[in-house]
Order: structure tokens, then sequence, then C-alpha cells
């Protein structure tokens, strides 16, 4: 997202990307998915008005039986990139809020944690 051309790691980054960085892309996931929304119902709305252009007889049943399950499976598809972008927005819009406990828990998620080893005289379990 962003260079940390700063050369420190300020309290804003998580990960190394800016919070700035996550707040300025999660509305162009919103826009693209109201966008791909507004395309996909005219698409269906265009070809629901069309009718079946092909004609009743059997070489138009034979066309339909094959383009119809198709024309519902990409416009299904295209659904579900729009839920799917909405979903990203979402997810930029809760990181960039804290939602994220803070740097040091998303930090410690890829660290590994050291295990005292058995009989090492580690008193753990006793008070």
């Amino acid at each position: 997202m962003s260079d940390d051309s700063g050369g420190g790691k300020t309290p804003e980054m998580v990960l190394h990307i800016r919070t700035a960085d996550i707040k300025s892309a999660a509305p162009v996931f919103q826009e693209q998915a109201k966008n791909l929304s507004k395309a996909l119902t005219t698409l269906i709305t265009t070809l629901d008005g069309l009718g079946k252009p092909w004609g009743d007889d059997k070489q138009g049943k034979e066309f339909e039986d094959v383009y119809a399950p198709q024309q519902r499976k990409i416009e299904s598809a295209a659904g579900i990139l729009v839920l799917g972008l909405t979903s990203i927005h979402e997810a930029l819009v809760d990181l960039s809020d804290g939602h994220v406990a803070n740097d040091e828990l998303v930090r410690s998620m890829f660290t590994k944690v050291k295990v005292p080893h058995q009989g090492s005289g580690d008193s753990a379990g006793e008070r």
C-alpha cells in the first residue's frame, strides 16, 4: 500500500501498512461494489426485458435450455463479486477503526511463541 520511506515505525501502522492507506482504500471497494451492482441490475433488467427473442420453436427451446442456466450462473457470480467487494470494504473499515486490537496483537500472530521445556525448573503451575 504505502512505502514506509521514513524508516521508522509509527503508531498508526499495522504490519507496515499505514492506517491512512487502509482508510483511503476502503471507499474504492465500496464504490466498485456499487458500480458492479448497478451494472448487474442493468444487465438483468435488460435481458429480462428482451423476453425470449430466440422464439418458441424447437431450436429456440434448445437454445433456451442451454442459455437460461448459464445466464443465472453469470448473474449469481456477479452478485457474489458485489458481496465480496462490500465485504472487503467493511473489513478495511473495521481494520482502520481499530477493531483489530493493536499492532502488537497483529504482530503476535506472526511471532513464534517460546514454550518452556518440562523439567526446566519453571514453576508455572505452583503458587
